[in-house]
C-alpha cells in the first residue's frame, strides 16, 4: 500500500525533546514501512526515518526562531501533497482539520487522526460543514463532543517494543512528572500529592513560552522548601532511566486528555501511573493493575501506598499487550483497506451507472437504476 503521512511542522519527526503528535507519527511510519508497505513522511527536512522523506520546512519550527507564522510553512506542505496526490492510496493526516477544504474531494481516502481536545465551541460548526471527512480518535473519550462526526475507528497510540527499558525495582524511590507544565497538566497537584506522601518528586517539562507566568508565579514558588527537583525537558534517552526509576508517575490532569503517551511511556517502563478520572485515563489506565485512577488530591494521596506495590512485570506486559506500534500500525492498516474497498465499491457502481446511462442513450431506454453507496441491496 502507498501512504503519505503527513505530520504537523512544530517538531521534527520524531521530536529531539518534548513531542507528542510528531513521536507517535514517528512509531506509525517507522512500523509501517517495517510491515512492508510504501511510506511517503511529509515533515521537516530534520526529520529521521526509514520512508520516503518530503521535507516542508528546514527545521522544526518550534526550535527555529526566525518562524513567526506557523500557517504559511504548513500551507506549502499541503501544497506539496496536493502536487502529489495521485502517488498514494491513503492520505494520512496528522494536523488537524487544515487541510479539509483542499482534501475535500479526496475524502474516501483521506484519513485524518485527530490528537487534540475537541471541545471547543468553535470546531462544531467546521465538523459539521465537512462532515464527510474520515476521522479517527485517539480515545473514545475525545469523540465525545463531535456525536455526529464521520469517525470510521479509535486508534490507541502505541511504542515500539524496544524503545524503553522497563526496571523492575524502581530503586529511585521518587515521583515523577513528566510532559508540560500548564494549567491543565496540573503539576501543582503533583507537588501537592508528593509533599503530603513525603515522597520526593522530579519533574521534567517543557515550559512553552505561553505558560512561562503561569510557571514564574504559581509553580517555582511551590518548588522551595525541598523535596522537589525541576529537571526540564529532557529526551527518548533519558526518559527511559527517569521513567525506569521512579516509584510511579503523577498525572494529575484537569482537562479532558485526549490520550496521554506519557503513561504508556511510563507503562513500558513497567512504572505505575496515578491519573485522574478525565478524559481517555479511564481507557489507558487499569485501575489496581497498571495504575491508580483517583478524583482529587486527598484520594490520591491515600492511593499512593497501593500505587507503589502493584506489579511491574504485569504493568510492562500489560502494555506490550496494548500498546505496541505494530498494533497501533494494524489497526490503521484495518481502517485503509476498509476505506479503499469503500472506494472501490463506489468507484465500481459509479462506472456501471456511467455504463446503463450510456446504453440507454444509444438505445432511447430509461437508465437502470442502481442503489447509493452504503445501501444493502
Amino acid at each position: 500500500m502507498k501512504i503519505a503521512q503527513i505530520a504537523p511542522l512544530f517538531e521534527s519527526v520524531p521530536p529531539r525533546l518534548y513531542g507528542g503528535t510528531e513521536r507517535v507519527v514517528a512509531y506509525l511510519t517507522e512500523e509501517l514501512v517495517r510491515q512492508g508497505h510504501d511510506v511517503t513522511l511529509f515533515a521537516s527536512e530534520d526529520s529521521i526515518t526509514s520512508a520516503e522523506l518530503v521535507p516542508c520546512t528546514p527545521r522544526a519550527l518550534r526550535l527555529d526562531s526566525s518562524v513567526r507564522d506557523a500557517l504559511p510553512h504548513h500551507m506549502i506542505m499541503l501544497d506539496k501533497v496536493r502536487e502529489r496526490v495521485d502517488d498514494f492510496d491513503i492520505l494520512h493526516f496528522h494536523v488537524d482539520y487544515l487541510h479539509f477544504p483542499l482534501f475535500q474531494s479526496e475524502s474516501n481516502r483521506a484519513l485524518t487522526t485527530l490528537h487534540g481536545r475537541q471541545d471547543l465551541a468553535d470546531h462544531m460548526p467546521f465538523y459539521r460543514r465537512f462532515s464527510h471527512m474520515a476521522l479517527a480518535s485517539i480515545s473514545n473519550a475525545q469523540r465525545t463532543p463531535l456525536p455526529g462526526a464521520n469517525f470510521v475507528g479509535t486508534v490507541y497510540h502505541g511504542l515500539p517494543l524496544n524503545l524503553h527499558t522497563p526496571r523492575f525495582d524502581g530503586h529511585g524511590g521518587y515521583l515523577a512528572f513528566l510532559g508540560r507544565i500548564s494549567p491543565e497538566k496540573r503539576p501543582d497537584r503533583a507537588i501537592q500529592i508528593a509533599r503530603a506522601a513525603r515522597l520526593p518528586l522530579k519533574i521534567a517539562a517543557k515550559v512553552d513560552k505561553a505558560d512561562e507566568a503561569y510557571f514564574r508565579d504559581f509553580i517555582a514558588p511551590m518548588l522551595d522548601g525541598g523535596g522537589i527537583e525541576f529537571i526540564g525537558e529532557i529526551n527518548d534517552n533519558t526518559k527511559s532511566e527517569f521513567l525506569g526509576r521512579a516509584a510511579g508517575l503523577l498525572f494529575p490532569i484537569d482537562w479532558p486528555e485526549p490520550f496521554g503517551l506519557v503513561m504508556i511511556e511510563a507503562m513500558a517502563c513497567g512504572t505505575p501511573v496515578l491519573a485522574f478520572r478525565c478524559g481517555s485515563v479511564p481507557e489507558i489506565v487499569e485501575d489496581r493493575l497498571t495504575g491508580r485512577i483517583v478524583s482529587d488530591v486527598d484520594e490520591a494521596v491515600r492511593a499512593i501506598p497501593e500505587l507503589l506495590g502493584l506489579d511491574r512485570i504485569a504493568i510492562r506486559l500489560r502494555f506490550e499487550e496494548r500498546f505496541s506500534a505494530a498494533r497501533m500500525a494494524s489497526h490503521y492498516v484495518k481502517i485503509y483497506q476498509k476505506m479503499l474497498r469503500a472506494r472501490a465499491a463506489s468507484q465500481l457502481q459509479l462506472s456501471a451507472l456511467k455504463a446503463s446511462f450510456s446504453v440507454a442513450n444509444e438505445h432511447g431506454l430509461e437508465p437502470a437504476s442502481f442503489p447509493a453507496v452504503g445501501e444493502e441491496n
